[in-house]
């Protein structure tokens, strides 16, 4: 993924995981907007707002209430974080979408924009981000023998199949 600043039309990181608007140093909640594809999705007061990517999607998201996403979806999960309000809950959406967040006009804090842990950017009331996908995609290189559920199952501490009397 790619993040970039609309004031200045610049890139100010990309992101393989996750890309995440955060309270940065306060332990307070920030207020913000959604966008996809330039229709607006909702306005959120929360402690941030996840974008992962299926690879992100066993990590940070995961821990934040985010689905596990299958690594060959063209897909994009949006998922809040401790959001004030109990409908709030994460979208899986196109990979192709571009989504934009609006930091809220009266916002007093300085909310941060990470890029797979990374500060990329401090923002400021009223700054907006654009998150895109990369142009050029990035090609994983995996044994012949590996499973995207076995690697589940491993990491993520899944049972193994049952025992059966017949076997």
């Amino acid at each position: 993924m790619v993040l970039n600043d609309t004031k200045e039309n610049k890139t100010l990181g990309s992101a393989l995981n996750d890309v995440v608007l955060h309270p940065g140093k306060a332990a307070q909640m920030i207020e913000f907007e959604l966008f996809v594809n330039d229709k607006f999705v909702y306005s959120q007061e929360s402690d941030g707002l996840i974008v992962a990517t299926p690879t992100g999607s066993t990590a940070y998201s995961l821990s934040a209430g985010g689905p596990i996403m299958h690594p060959d979806l063209n897909a994009v999960v949006l998922v809040p974080m401790y959001p004030h309000s109990l409908s709030s809950r994460p979208i899986v959406i196109d990979g192709d979408c571009e989504i934009k967040l609006v930091v809220a006009a009266k916002e007093s804090l300085q909310p941060q924009v990470s890029c797979d842990g990374d500060v990329c950017y401090t923002a400021s009331a009223g700054d907006e981000f654009i998150i895109t996908k990369k142009s050029v995609p990035l090609q994983l290189i995996h044994p012949n023998n590996h499973s995207f559920y076995q690697t589940c199952r491993s990491k993520l501490g899944w049972g193994s199949r049952l025992v059966r009397s017949d076997d």
